[in-house]
Parts: C-alpha cells; structure tokens; sequence
C-alpha cells in the first residue's frame, strides 16, 4: 500500500504530469523535457528521480544520454488496483463476521435470530459448522443439534434450508 500511496501522492503534481505527458510521445532525456517544457533541466532531474525510484519512469542509457520511459505496467493498470487495500477489504469482512458471532452468541448460546439478513446467515453458517460435511442426519437429529444453540429450532432448520446452507430430501438433511 506505501507504493501505491507514493504514486497517487506524485500524480499530484502538474509538472510530473506533464513529464508523464512528454513521455507518453516519446522516450526522451533530461534536457529535451526541460526544452519543450520550458522547466530547467535541475527540476525536470528531480522529479524523474522521484518518479523513478517509485518505479513510474525507466531509466537507460544510450551514449552520452539518459532516456527516460514510462512504465507502462503501472500505466496500464486500472485507477482501482492503486486504491484497493486488499489487506483492509479482508480483515473488514473478517472482523464483521467475528461482531456478528459475539453479538449474538454468549456462551455458545444464540440470544436472538437476526433480522438482518447479512446477520442471519453469518449466525446460520456459524451453527453450520457443528454438522458433519457427508453425513446424512434425520429430521430429529438435526433439530437436536440446532437445539444445542437455539430453542427455536423448527425457524433456524427453515432458515439454513431457505439460505442454502442445509439440503433437505425424502426426510433426510446433509451440510452443503
């Protein structure tokens, strides 16, 4: 995320995007930018080091010149890849998921079905997870097992069917 903020941080300057404009032409060296500009060769130096180091700008030499490109790899990217923090979308939704739980669960027990829907099927996958994948139960077995979490195991048995979490056939129940 550092290179990513370092980037959007040097597009926020007119004079780097008009050297990024200058070499969307052409590779081009220090002092041909400082001309078509009308920016002295120093400043033009330093803002490509800048951009350089963050990696926007390739640099080689040929002769007695320093071209400078564009990377385009970065360029061809969408704006959204430089705004993403996949770290914080992850940990976001891990941490709902975990509020959810402890809201509504104490001491193993389900204190309330949420009415939201988001909710309900957090809680619903949580008390999934006491069923086994493959096995076939009964009606009663499950009703059992629900009953562990919640008196009111005729709605959470609807409910896991209804969100897909639970299949039902012929009076037998297996976990998705």
């Amino acid at each position: 995320m550092k290179e990513k903020l370092e980037i959007l941080k040097l597009l926020a300057d007119k004079t780097r995007l008009d050297i990024l404009n200058a070499l969307m032409k052409e590779d081009s060296y220090i002092e041909k930018i400082a001309c078509d500009l009308s920016i002295t060769p120093a400043t033009i130096c330093y803002h490509l080091k800048k951009m350089e180091s963050a990696g926007m700008v390739k640099c080689s030499r040929s002769q007695f010149y320093m071209i400078y490109s564009l990377n385009k790899e970065i360029f061809d990217k969408p704006l959204i890849e430089l705004v993403k923090n996949d770290a914080l979308l992850e940990n976001s939704e891990d941490r709902y998921r975990k509020d959810v739980i402890s809201n509504f669960f104490k001491l193993g027990k389900l204190i309330s079905i949420p009415t939201q829907r988001k909710k309900r099927e957090i809680v619903l996958a949580e008390i999934s997870k006491s069923f086994e994948k493959g096995k076939i139960y009964l009606e009663k077995e499950v009703d059992e097992i629900i009953h562990r979490f919640h008196e009111d195991h005729c709605t959470i048995r609807r409910e896991m069917i209804a969100c897909g979490l639970v299949k039902r056939e012929n009076g037998k129940y297996w976990i998705i």
